[in-house]
């Protein structure tokens, strides 16, 4: 799928701080996600369908990811 990600808002979490690996999100059109490395900007960016980022992010409240 090949989404126009040129006028993204990207936007991370308020916990990050710059010494950490961190994500950006940006909310697209049509519900799309994107995601991608915060010190690499340039780089590629994945993109989600609105069902795949509320199964992700529902996984992570539940805790599916934990590592225990």
């Amino acid at each position: 799928m090949n989404v126009d990600l040129s006028g993204a808002r990207w936007f991370k979490s308020s916990h990050s701080s710059a010494s950490q690996e961190c994500v950006e999100v940006a909310f697209l059109d049509k519900g799309m996600v994107g995601v991608r490395d915060s010190k690499n900007t340039a780089g590629p960016a994945l993109v989600f369908t609105p069902g795949e980022w509320e199964a992700f992010t529902t996984g992570v409240v539940d805790g599916e990811f934990n590592r225990s």
